[in-house]
């Protein structure tokens, strides 16, 4: 199993504790998130991370080096920002398995990969994205789907109860790569949205454990959940 991580965020809201680093070296008590997030790849026996970098990379790569316990780490660095898309498009480039695992750095989601996984092959889906229930949301968009199959991606707005787009991927290479697309792109507005019709995307439900820590409050939120783990 591999995956890729988006970890090129400059974390602008949080640059209060993060000091200049990048928004995966955010400290969760002694370690930075992103180590919480290779150590969860790492119990569901992901083998290969591509990191995929860009601000300040260099924290990242000095701090956790060619591997990460048992997982070997590669890097793809982007020179310029490239957009979710983007970064995607440059790290699949070092990928070598067909089906791989995509998430952000800034985010966890403790989807159980090797359900999502059999769920991704038996729909025969071109992607697959994790979806987690929510109540009460405005800060994210409501994802609708027709039986497991997504159908609409709903903007920001108050929500009494959804799903989100949790921002773990189950991707095919060579479908993705069939497309023309450009260096610099979103992933979720210009690929996702736009392919709606195009390709086989599926939704697996999960209502694991789900944290973002993009703003302050829910950092703090990482901080006192996540720290008793570290």
């Amino acid at each position: 199993m591999e995956a890729i991580i988006l970890a090129g965020g400059l974390g602008t809201r949080l640059q209060s504790v993060l000091h200049g680093l990048p928004k995966p070296m955010a400290a969760i008590g002694s370690q930075p998130f992103l180590a919480l997030l290779l150590d969860s790849l790492v119990q569901q026996h992901v083998q290969r991370v591509i990191l995929s970098v860009g601000y300040r990379y260099e924290a990242i790569q000095s701090y956790f080096g060619s591997s990460y316990r048992s997982c070997e780490l590669v890097y793809a660095i982007e020179s310029e920002p490239l957009g979710t898309g983007g970064a995607i498009r440059q790290a699949l480039q070092q990928a070598e398995s067909e089906t791989v695992c995509i998430m952000n750095g800034d985010t966890m989601f403790q989807v159980p990969l090797e359900a999502m996984i059999h769920f991704h092959q038996v729909q025969q889906a071109d992607l697959t994205l994790a979806l987690k229930p929510m109540a009460n949301f405005d800060r994210y968009g409501n994802v609708i789907v027709s039986g497991t199959r997504i159908t609409r991606f709903e903007e920001k707005q108050y929500c009494s109860q959804g799903n989100i787009n949790g921002g773990v991927y189950l991707l095919n290479r060579s479908r993705f790569e069939q497309f023309n697309l450009p260096a610099k792109f979103s992933f979720e507005t210009d690929f996702l949205q736009q392919r709606l019709d195009q390709l086989q995307i599926h939704g697996f439900v999960s209502d694991r454990y789900f944290i973002d820590i993009g703003i302050p409050e829910d950092y703090e939120k990482a901080q006192r959940e996540l720290s008793i783990t570290v």
